[in-house]
């Protein structure tokens, strides 16, 4: 169950109305770095959670502040549309194919399909479809998705500010950041009180890694391209993250077979030379 205050998480304001920033504050919404996304994916989380409670209580009441930065948001994209002179709106509602230039630069669906508002879409009008809610039903793979959301978010964020000279919107922006910050840091103090890198890698951890072909579990793999020096750092040498071995670098090379299939099927209307059957002999070379 949801309850409803009534009022702003923060106070939302705007001295100098913007429709073309009102546009931009749509990305924060329904872009995949905003807020519909990050609400969606922490209250699926929770809905799915398994196993110690307080991590589920997290995300739900996550997820329910999301809510908030939705609703700010939105009056925000209210209040950078609603103050355009009335003279701009009456054009617009006579001349619907003249909308865009109209509202100088705005989304013309924020008039023509919300009436002045804010829409569930992004800064481009492509509707919120829910495609990058991630959750997994693994607690360690959720917060390293978590974490990665908000630090989006934050950058939409900070780009946002610098896009605004006007102060209620910057005081706003200050504070969502702010949330970001503080989000960011509860994901990963999660995967800390898991045990780090260590305690959660590989995800999953339940996957018995005997299992895996260990001797490229922690390879990494360069293409040999001749005269060219392939990447070196942390992650080609010393201990692996999770403790249980020693990263690597190796050139790349193939371990299979050159690919082999079938003649295509008559009824499949490939042409007819493609219907020749394609033999291998003994030098791994192909012959019709």
């Amino acid at each position: 169950m949801f309850y409803y205050d009534g009022k702003l998480q923060y106070p939302v304001r705007v001295e100098t109305p913007d429709p073309r920033f009102a546009r931009a504050l749509q990305q924060a919404i329904g872009g995949v770095e905003g807020e519909i996304r990050v609400c969606l994916q922490y209250l699926f989380q929770a809905f799915g959670a398994r196993g110690p409670k307080k991590y589920r209580d997290m995300l739900l009441a996550t997820g329910t502040e999301e809510m908030a930065h939705i609703e700010m948001l939105a009056t925000a994209v209210a209040l950078n549309l609603e103050g355009a002179p009335s003279a701009v709106q009456e054009a617009a509602a006579k001349a619907n194919p003249i909308v865009e230039a109209v509202m100088g630069g705005g989304d013309p669906r924020q008039y023509l399909s919300a009436g002045m508002a804010a829409l569930a879409a992004d800064a481009n009008g492509v509707p919120f479809d829910g495609s990058h809610v991630y959750a997994s039903g693994n607690i360690a793979a959720d917060m390293y998705a978590n974490a990665t959301a908000e630090a989006t978010g934050r950058a939409l964020a900070c780009r946002l500010f610098a896009l605004t000279d006007d102060p209620g919107m910057k005081d706003m922006l200050r504070f969502l950041i702010a949330r970001d910050t503080m989000h960011q840091q509860q994901w990963l103090a999660v995967i800390e009180e898991l045990g780090g890198h260590q305690g959660t890698l590989p995800i999953p951890n339940s996957f018995p890694v005997e299992e895996e072909l260990r001797d490229v579990s922690y390879v990494f793999f360069a293409p040999g391209i001749e005269g060219v020096q392939p990447p070196e750092g942390r992650f080609t040498q010393g201990p692996s993250l999770d403790g249980l071995g020693q990263f690597e670098l190796r050139p790349a090379q193939p371990f299979g077979q050159e690919p082999q299939l079938a003649p295509p099927l008559p009824e499949a209307f490939a042409e007819q030379q493609q219907l020749v059957k394609t033999v291998q002999d003994s030098s791994g070379s192909s012959t019709d």
